[in-house]
């Protein structure tokens, strides 16, 4: 009977905190799904059955006239914005109230991984933003682009021999393992060979940092649910978190913890580092005082780390879906090539900097591509602070979530003609002032935008014109029009299966 007593009070006390913020939208009337104790209204994305940017598309579009729409990640409160002038405010005007991206919760001392660039908060983010600021300026940039050259060279050997074989060729996983190749050499200083081995070390560790596991998501839900009780989980793996440490330990140590003359995103960190600390103003208004930050190896392992992760997972998935959209519309493939061939012929035929830069419509083929399939599906950020949503009286509590779901709003007809099409034409540049950059955001807008984004266009667009300029792309038998999104892949959007294409050599080139 005391057994009984005590198991009945246990459930109790559980299905009371699993539902203890489950007032919260109703309160203040914010339409949202009825939630369920602990899992709130994410039961599918936690269990697999739908990806997180698509729980988030499928939310906007059920409340078509709502200008926002409330939703519990477990039983944290998340408004999922639907007006592009509050994401403006939150990207933006109002960004002192949601500097935070929170995308993972963060422990008082995270785990080592977690103090990068992209998740981290407060002044670290704002001092690390300063400092990798400068490795991605345009002399930087041209610098980088002979590694690129050399990358996308291997990358059309690779090409040739998968399409000599005369089978659909994975361009998914081609693309991949070309963004991970340069990044291996542009970040690491390493020549990591992905191209030539599917199941290098860089290619292991790039899959396994965004495909979630049953352990992931064990981790996930703890955390987001008592973040204090499971301090001492951690998001990344061992795998991830040791490989990925101790290869950048290891380069450090070879390089006698000084710059080694390569110019890679290494050599920039140990600049810094040997500078000393860093100082300047807090971000917090509270305590507007000096703040310094110094940077050790975890810190520079950390920021390698996001360099790695975020370069090669949405230039890969963004060029290999530009490839898929022009095998269905040979039409814009052909006059890509035209371009392409028409550009390389004032550069004695080799890729080049300028040569790129050049390269306009492949470039809007490429910008359409971002709208239709945006690397990244949705946007967080937390709020830090009490916060009136303008022109209304509802006040945001410190800690509560807002998603900007971009791949809604780059789909959405009110926003675009006939958004379901492929138009490399919207992206002219006569009709680039018509955009509203509020509502396409593959790259995100405000101070938290991304830094490498100029990087990754640069990187993507090379490789697509170093393959098209040998090869075509059409649909084989395995093709899917409209291939599902992997749940499993976390932040990122990602198909399910791979994106197989024929690639047919150009006769010009045989």
């Amino acid at each position: 009977m005391v057994l009984i007593v005590i198991v009945v009070v246990l459930l109790i006390l559980v299905y009371c905190y699993g539902t203890r913020t489950f007032s919260y939208w109703s309160e203040r009337g914010v339409k949202h799904d009825p939630p369920i104790p602990l899992l709130g209204t994410s039961k599918r994305q936690l269990f697999w059955q739908i990806s997180h940017s698509e729980i988030y598309d499928e939310m906007y579009w059920k409340y078509p006239q709502e200008r926002y729409v409330g939703y519990y990640l477990t039983t944290t409160p998340l408004l999922i914005l639907r007006d592009p002038d509050l994401v403006k405010r939150v990207l933006a005007s109002d960004f002192s109230y949601f500097y935070s991206r929170s995308v993972h919760p963060l422990d008082d001392v995270p785990e080592p991984l977690l103090n990068n660039l992209f998740s981290c908060e407060g002044d670290l983010w704002k001092f690390l933003r300063q400092k990798m600021t400068h490795a991605f300026s345009s002399a930087k940039l041209k610098a980088m682009f002979p590694l690129i050259i050399s990358r996308a060279e291997k990358l059309q050997l690779l090409a040739a021999e998968a399409a000599s074989k005369g089978t659909e060729v994975d361009v998914l996983e081609l693309m991949a393992r070309y963004t991970t190749d340069f990044i291996g050499s542009c970040g690491f200083g390493l020549d990591p060979e992905a191209l030539n081995d599917e199941n290098s070390m860089f290619r292991r560790v790039g899959r396994r940092i965004f495909h979630n596991t049953t352990r992931d998501s064990m981790v996930m839900f703890c955390k987001f649910m008592m973040p204090s009780v499971f301090k001492g989980l951690h998001f990344f793996s061992q795998f991830v978190e040791k490989n990925m440490i101790d290869l950048v330990k290891n380069i450090m140590a070879q390089r006698e913890y000084k710059p080694s003359g390569r110019n890679d995103f290494i050599d920039l960190l140990l600049e810094s580092k040997a500078k000393g600390k860093i100082m300047g103003n807090s971000l917090f208004e509270t305590n507007p005082c000096l703040a310094e930050l110094e940077l050790d190896d975890e810190l520079i392992a950390a920021q390698v780390f996001v360099f790695f992760g975020a370069g090669f997972e949405t230039s890969s998935n963004s060029s290999s879906y530009m490839l898929h959209e022009l095998a269905h519309h040979s039409e814009y493939q052909n006059k890509c090539q035209e371009e392409i061939d028409e550009v390389l012929g004032r550069y004695e035929n080799k890729l080049c900097y300028d040569a790129i830069k050049e390269m306009k419509y492949l470039a809007m083929c490429y910008s359409e591509t971002l709208r239709v399939f945006p690397p990244v599906g949705y946007l967080m950020r937390k709020c830090t602070k009490p916060y009136n949503i303008p022109g209304t009286d509802i006040t945001l509590d410190q800690g509560v979530k807002v998603v900007i779901p971009t791949k809604s709003f780059h789909n959405d007809p009110r926003y675009w003609e006939h958004p379901e099409l492929f138009r490399p034409d919207r992206f002219h540049p006569d009709n680039i002032a018509k955009i509203n950059k509020n509502i396409y955001l593959p790259f995100g807008d405000g101070p938290r935008n991304c830094i490498g984004e100029r990087l990754g266009i640069m990187q993507s667009l090379a490789g697509l014109a170093a393959l098209l300029s040998r090869f075509s792309v059409a649909p084989g038998k395995r093709t899917v029009r409209h291939p599902p999104l992997d749940p499993a892949v976390f932040l990122v959007q990602s198909v399910l299966g791979g994106l197989p294409l024929i690639l047919v050599p150009r006769k010009k080139n045989l």
